[in-house]
């Protein structure tokens, strides 16, 4: 169940006519009075005279706020929710709207009953899944109700209230989130054909062009560089307070473009809260118009962003909690950044992954600025390095970064699990499952090639890769052997030795740094640690092969190999 308190207004029969009418598209359906203050107020909806019932019930409302004189009277006193059911719940009758109603208007303080003085108001139901509760904020006695914090007080109530109906379990909110569109932004909406409401695009505009910027001047230029229409706020001294942003074809009623504040998209997108992330020290690490940095090719850019999520991993485990909380909020930058550069056939996973992760990137933990600025370079790298491509190096190594920025983002759930931020860790859990979709699409050319390669690998060097693997691993090694990427981690392990290095050493480094309870394939997840720590090319095609055999059938003698490489080995 879900409450949603509105800005307070000034206009309480304008607002009945509203709920009471058909509505921006005519989906108010049977609208009527479910409950009122005194159980006895008019209801338009079943009234003869409709435009007279609504102005009795608004006259009820306000008598109040029109007995005190006009300068006591608040200056916005119409107070406004809805209530509406979670998606799935079962149709409640109006008699259990109306129980809900009156614990929501005393869990706010609106009427808290108990022979306290409390304010009229009453609920109207125009569809099946919400209803709508009008007061006004002057009580019986002409005194201010205690509506403090009245969001939240709405939103426990509601916890409760999904208990004693059986209804589904909301996670509650810690007032983080971003700003859901409005019903007439979702109605204009689906009457211009679009698929988001342009609140939801230009945060996710604006998102892209935060991430890895390190200046005001970089950050504007992108929302430019985006489409959009930019408004800045300025001091009279010529300082920059804020910004506004617009899409050019979303218009209002006199054609002039909608504009969005930064803060409006979401609580991080404000100036100052950009702001926050670039640090002096930032600045100098990768000045605002110092790309030359910036590695050459997205291949590269997203092996140094594997490396960052590797590196973060551990502080999001062992670290302090603002430490976290900044790598947390770092990480969507990355994850933004991918979306933004990745092939076609992985970019629709990593968006919706990267909208998924946005809620997970705020919450009311202070961040702890400096430990985030290798994420953040990753991401902006990401950018720099420019559009990946589907095939070769660059495929590869998407597979690599996503693989394990998924772990970042399960490392980042399990942390808001452990601090009770239910929909941060939901929203996590639903990232990391976009962006194992977006893995499978990713690996599977370049993990068919390694699995290729295992399989004609000599049955010497096959059994001596699975004893490396006994040896580093002796508690997996068994389930490894079985995994159909074994083949693949085999092919690499030959890979290792080949480059000069201890397999069964680089096993070890690769398997102590996290965990793989999460993982789907442990062979899978051994293979991009262990190319990204032998600094291994992402794509094996490109590799020479490593002493390969036919197959041998029993009793027939080994033919000689053609695929032996003329590569010298490094002595170990």
């Amino acid at each position: 169940m879900i409450p949603s308190i509105n800005d307070p207004g000034d206009d309480t029969a304008g607002l009945l006519y509203y709920l009471y009418g058909p509505g921006r598209a005519e989906e108010h359906v049977d609208p009527h009075l479910v409950a009122s203050f005194d159980g006895m107020a008019p209801d338009p909806g079943r009234s003869a005279d409709f435009h007279r019932a609504i102005k009795d019930l608004a006259g009820l409302i306000d008598q109040p706020v029109e007995a005190l004189p006009p300068h006591s009277r608040p200056a916005l006193p119409v107070w406004h929710t809805s209530v509406r059911a979670a998606p799935g719940d079962r149709r409640l009758s109006d008699d259990e709207w109306a129980d809900i109603a009156r614990q929501v208007v005393a869990a706010t303080g609106i009427d808290p009953g108990d022979g306290e003085p409390g304010c009229r108001w009453a609920a109207v139901r125009h569809a099946d899944d919400h209803i709508h509760i009008v007061a006004t904020l002057v009580c019986e006695d002409g005194s201010r109700p205690d509506d403090f914090r009245s969001g939240m007080r709405a939103q426990a109530e509601c916890r409760l209230i999904e208990k004693e109906l059986g209804l589904t379990l909301v996670n509650a909110g810690d007032g983080t989130a971003a700003k859901r569109p409005t019903s007439a932004e979702r109605h204009k909406a689906e009457r211009q054909g679009r698929e988001r409401t342009a609140r939801e695009e230009l945060r996710e505009t604006v998102r892209r062009a935060v991430a890895g910027a390190t200046s005001e001047e970089e950050f504007f230029d992108r929302l430019a560089a985006a489409g959009l229409l930019v408004r800045k706020r300025e001091a009279p001294s010529g300082d920059l307070l804020g910004y506004k942003v617009a899409l050019t074809d979303d218009r209002n009623e006199d054609n002039k473009p909608v504009y969005f504040a930064g803060s409006t998209l979401a609580p991080d997108l404000s100036l100052p809260r950009i702001r926050e992330r670039w640090s002096a020290t930032q600045q100098d690490a990768a000045g605002p118009d110092d790309r030359a940095s910036a590695p050459s090719g997205p291949a590269r850019a997203r092996r140094r962003a594997a490396a960052a999520a590797w590196q973060a991993l551990v502080i999001i485990d062992h670290g302090n909690d603002r430490q976290a909380a900044a790598l947390i909020a770092a990480a969507g930058e990355v994850l933004d950044a991918l979306a933004k550069t990745s092939a076609a056939h992985t970019r629709k996973q990593l968006r919706e992954a990267a909208r998924a992760f946005e809620r997970a990137s705020r919450s009311h933990v202070q961040v702890e600025r400096g430990h985030d600025r290798a994420l953040r370079q990753a991401a902006r790298d990401l950018i720099y390095g420019g559009p990946a491509l589907g095939r070769g190096e660059d495929g590869a190594t998407t597979a690599m970064v996503i693989d394990m920025v998924a772990f970042m983002v399960i490392a980042a759930a399990h942390w808001h699990g452990k601090k009770n931020h239910a929909q941060q860790a939901a929203a996590a859990r639903q990232a990391a499952e976009h962006l194992r979709a977006a893995y499978q699409s990713a690996a599977q050319h370049p993990m068919a090639v390694l699995r290729h390669r295992g399989r004609r690998l000599s049955q010497p060097l096959q059994r001596r890769q699975a004893d490396h693997l006994r040896q580093a691993m002796p508690e997996l090694a068994e389930q490894i052997l079985t995994e159909p990427g074994w083949h693949a981690l085999a092919a690499t392990l030959a890979d290792v030795e080949a480059a000069g290095h201890e397999p069964a050493a680089l096993l070890a480094e690769a398997v102590a740094r996290r965990e793989l309870d999460t993982a789907e394939s442990v062979s899978d997840v051994l293979v991009w640690r262990l190319r990204r720590l032998a600094d291994l090319p992402a794509d094996a095609s490109a590799m020479p092969e490593a002493d390969t055999a036919a197959p041998q059938s029993a009793g027939r003698p080994k033919r000689p190999s053609t695929g032996r490489s003329t590569r010298p080995r490094k002595p170990r």
